[in-house]
């Protein structure tokens, strides 16, 4: 199915699982607005925008960077996406931040931190998108596998992103009139610079022990699922879909 004529951004979409979710939609013909957060991530940006342009010289694509953790900031997104392609029709939020420590350790300056990333961008990212994507759109957040399970030291990670399942069902109910279909996609462990800083070698080693192959989740392995999710996809709404290799389930 192809989404030539169609608008898609995606928040955290200069890289990692974000690039490879641009890559996947640029291929069926979305015109792609990408946001990255930090300055450090124009390099990454500025090579994917090359990549894309290269390959879909077709495709309109225009990158936007800023910290999204205040509701003018993700209003200033939304407008200026808007202002430079005319609509949106389909809006990703992978943004996201880990926590893995003892709930003892947790600072209050790491706890709003953590959950201004996970929870309250989320929440005004779907406030947005909710007002300004087109009948018929779709809307995605990136969530977590831990969604369904429950272990130690991840309580702020977790407990940061798990409101998201309920924003996402309140929301897909709101727009269920207008044929918007809203979803959250649940990862397991995914093999990017993410995951990395915060896990043990023998902490590593027991993810990847807990899903098919003895490995952790690919990006390869999520963005074909964003695909789905925004094409043929749109009868799902109102879901948390864990794609995890088995690491876990409800």
């Amino acid at each position: 199915m192809s989404l030539t004529g169609k608008v898609a951004l995606i928040t955290g979409g200069a890289k990692n699982l974000g690039a490879e979710i641009a890559r996947e939609l640029a291929a069926i013909g979305a015109s792609l607005a990408l946001h990255y957060n930090s300055s450090n991530t124009k390099p990454e940006a500025d090579k994917l925008q090359d990549e894309l342009k290269k390959k879909y010289p077709q495709i309109k694509l225009k990158f936007y960077q800023g910290d999204l953790t205040t509701a003018g900031a993700v209003s200033k997104l939304f407008q200026d996406v808007l202002k430079d392609f005319g609509k949106v029709d389909i809006v990703i939020n992978t943004i996201g931040k880990v926590l893995k420590k003892p709930i003892t350790e947790v600072t209050e300056a790491e706890y709003d931190e953590i959950f201004a990333i996970n929870s309250k961008a989320a929440f005004f990212i779907l406030k947005e998108a909710a007002a300004h994507v087109t009948d018929g759109g779709k809307i995605i957040t990136i969530v977590t596998a831990l969604l369904a399970a429950f272990t130690g030291f991840y309580t702020s990670y977790a407990g940061s992103k798990a409101p998201v399942e309920h924003f996402t069902k309140g929301v897909s109910k709101e727009l269920q009139p207008r044929g918007v279909s809203v979803n959250a996609v649940a990862p397991g462990p995914m093999d990017t610079p993410f995951f990395y800083p915060q896990e043990s070698p023998e902490a590593v080693a027991f993810h990847k022990s807990n899903a098919i192959g003895n490995r952790l989740t690919d990006v390869k392995d999520i963005a074909p699922l964003i695909r789905f999710l925004v094409t043929e996809g749109g009868w799902i709404t109102g879901q948390t879909i864990f794609a995890n290799g088995g690491y876990t389930s409800r």
